[in-house]
């Protein structure tokens, strides 16, 4: 059968980068590296599958023969994205298919189509989600996910779903973030609470692709057989595989109100943990000391070298020291996207023993942010 079309050499380019862009840098069947195209009046679809992740993206083309061809993706979105400044026509000859644009000219092996796995169907949205919103709430909260894969039910960011809004919620055991965002049902409100665990990295990868647009479609699929979730924009669709298991309940690890915290500026804060943490050896932590006077941190490194500095601080309550992991403190201070942050110190029933510091955004000295987000990061038993 010959197939054969004429399209748009930057849109094509860009719906086979998009399809390759969540496929497996090594997959264990070549099978599953392929893309799949299909070619009808309507235009063409381009689709990846991995068993776990697929995409879709359909794009407008001049079809003067249908049909359906399974091409190496990585290869064709390699060519596709170097090949000249002209329409891109591509026809079927047997098993090979050539590739013309301008004055170039590529001959590929097709795959076997007959051999690709069914792509997963999409059911009804669940509901709208507003994109940049969305894709700021996963960048925040991804962070805190684990990357240890002994765990799998903690590498996921589990989603959510209340009455008007959506919550995403991370854990690695040693840190909890959490933040809400608007979400509009669609259809008959579920009797149950309904929820999605998502692989962080698969999340990420969705979160850059549509924070464009506007707004995301969401459909959570749950039957016997599978449990997905979709996300689709601009004729775009990602689904993915949802992870299997329970999600620790970590939200109620967060105090109700603290009255101990003080307010930093955020940039002045991860400048200074930068520089005296270069001192410090792998895994060791920072001393941070906050009083009246400001913050002052402090790494007692090796012998060889020790580093600290005072920053100003802003302090409601009393002295405290805690004693945190550098990178951890970082990652929440880098999502909280405010001029300034709180940190506020919880407590425990050991009076010897400090509670986890609970990191949320500060619009000025004195206004808290409005962006529900929170990043719960456990402090290391300080050193004495």
């Amino acid at each position: 059968m010959i197939m054969k079309f004429q399209v748009n050499r930057d849109v094509f380019s860009e719906a086979v980068s998009f399809a390759v862009k969540m496929l497996p840098q090594r997959t264990t069947l070549p099978i599953l590296s392929g893309v799949l195209i299909d070619a009808t009046d309507a235009g063409l679809t381009l689709s990846s599958f991995d068993y776990e992740v697929s995409t879709q993206a359909t794009i407008a083309a001049d079809v003067e023969d249908g049909g359906r061809i399974l091409v190496s993706g990585r290869l064709l979105a390699d060519i596709a994205s170097r090949l000249p400044n002209a329409p891109v026509h591509l026809e079927t000859e047997g098993s090979k298919i050539v590739v013309k644009c301008g004055s170039a000219n590529f001959t590929l092996l097709s795959m076997p189509v007959e051999e690709y796995p069914t792509l997963p169907e999409v059911s009804e949205k669940s509901g709208i989600l507003p994109a940049e919103a969305f894709s700021t709430a996963v960048s925040q909260v991804a962070v805190a996910a684990s990357r240890d894969d002994v765990t799998p039910v903690i590498t996921g960011v589990q989603l959510e779903v209340g009455e008007n809004s959506l919550s995403l919620v991370a854990t690695d055991r040693y840190r909890v973030a959490i933040r809400e965002i608007d979400w509009e049902a669609s259809g008959a409100k579920p009797s149950d609470p309904v929820t999605a665990l998502v692989p962080a990295r698969t999340l990420t990868e969705i979160g850059k692709t549509f924070g464009h647009s506007g707004t995301i479609a969401v459909s959570i699929t749950s039957t016997d057989e599978r449990e997905l979730i979709a996300f689709s924009a601009d004729n775009k669709t990602v689904t993915s595989l949802l992870i299997k298991g329970n999600f620790p309940p970590v939200r109620r690890l967060f105090p109700e109100s603290v009255d101990n915290y003080a307010v930093m500026n955020t940039a002045d804060l991860m400048e200074a943990v930068r520089r005296v943490a270069l001192v410090l050896e792998r895994e060791a932590a920072l001393r941070f000391t906050f009083t009246i006077d400001g913050v002052t941190l402090e790494a007692i490194g090796s012998e060889q070298a020790q580093a600290s500095e005072t920053i100003d601080g802003h302090l409601n309550g009393g002295d405290t020291v805690v004693s945190l992991k550098p990178q951890f403190l970082l990652d929440g201070l880098g999502a909280v996207h405010s001029e300034f942050v709180r940190i506020s110190f919880t407590k425990t029933d050991n009076p010897n023993k400090p509670g986890p510091v609970l990191i949320t955004s500060q619009t000025s000295k004195d206004q808290p942010g409005a962006d529900n987000y929170k990043y719960l990061l456990q402090p290391n038993l300080l050193l004495r």
